[in-house]
C-alpha cells in the first residue's frame, strides 16, 4: 500500500523538486548579475570538461534538450562572445563549439556560486542518502530515456 503511494507521488515530487532547483538557480544567477543563464553555465562547464570542443548535437543529447532550443542557446552564447562556432568542412550547418577566454572567465567567476547552490540544495542530506538518491534517479532515467522522443 505504501509502495503504491510512493510510486504515485514520485513523479510529482521529482518534477516539483526540479522546478524549484531551476528557479533557485535562475533567481541566484539573476540576483548576482552574472549575465548568463544556468543553462549557459552548464554548457560552458560541459565544454570545458570535455576538452572545450563539442558539437551542438552532443550538448543536446547530454542536456536532453531539442535541437531548436540548444541552437538558440548556443547562438546567444556566440553573440555574447562566450563560445566560438567552428564550421565543419562538410558544407552542412555543423559546428564544433569552443569556449572563448571571456566564457572561461565567466565560468570561473560563477564556480563558487555553483558550489554554494549545490551545498544549499543538499544541506542535511548524508552521503549515503545522496548515493541512494543518485542511483535511484539513474535507474529511472534508464527506464524512460529511450521512450522520450526529442528532435536531437
Amino acid at each position: 500500500m505504501y509502495r503504491e503511494y510512493l510510486k504515485n507521488r514520485i513523479g510529482s515530487l521529482i518534477y516539483i523538486t526540479g522546478t524549484l532547483i531551476r528557479g533557485f538557480s535562475t533567481q541566484t544567477f539573476s540576483e548576482k548579475n552574472f549575465g548568463i543563464t544556468p543553462d549557459q553555465y552548464v554548457i560552458l562547464s560541459l565544454l570545458l570538461e570535455n576538452d572545450e570542443i563539442m558539437y551542438q548535437r552532443q550538448l543536446a543529447e547530454i542536456m536532453f534538450k531539442d535541437r531548436a532550443n540548444i541552437s538558440r542557446i548556443i547562438d546567444i552564447m556566440h553573440k555574447n562572445g562566450l563560445v566560438e562556432k567552428i564550421p565543419e568542412s562538410h558544407g552542412r550547418k555543423i559546428y564544433k563549439l569552443v569556449v572563448t577566454e571571456k566564457g572561461r572567465k565567466i565560468k570561473e567567476s560563477i564556480f563558487q556560486t555553483d558550489i554554494d547552490l549545490r551545498n544549499a540544495i543538499t544541506k542535511d542530506i548524508t552521503e549515503e542518502e545522496l548515493t541512494v538518491t543518485f542511483n535511484t534517479l539513474e535507474k529511472m532515467n534508464v527506464n524512460i530515456r529511450d521512450k522520450v522522443k526529442l528532435q536531437i
